[in-house]
């Protein structure tokens, strides 16, 4: 399988680096290369991580990664991993995810 980052995950690592580069410029740059990676690697085991109880009927899976959440789902007709968002954690995920209120 492929993984595929959507305009908007490559949009939340610009900005997890932006974040980070503020006090340090040098992690910023591992870190979200290393967070990169992590989305990449979901190639290798893409169904390893359960269903969420809350987003689950969307098909959201997400991995942990430090304090940050990748989240995405597989597309089993093009076969590829599709990363639809990295969050921090304290985020209001739900909403950005799912446009709930």
């Amino acid at each position: 399988m492929i993984v595929h980052l959507t305009a908007e995950a490559e949009s939340d690592l610009e900005q997890i680096g932006d974040y980070i580069a503020q006090d340090n410029p040098k992690r910023a740059l591992s870190f979200v290369l290393e967070l990169r990676d992590k989305c990449l690697s979901l190639a290798d085991a893409p169904y390893g991580l359960p269903l969420g109880p809350r987003y689950g009927h969307y098909g959201i899976r997400h991995w942990v990664y430090g304090n940050y959440l990748i989240f995405y789902h597989v597309d089993v007709e093009n076969d590829r991993v599709v990363v639809v968002h990295v969050l921090h954690g304290a985020r209001d995920f739900a909403k950005l995810l799912f446009d709930e209120d």
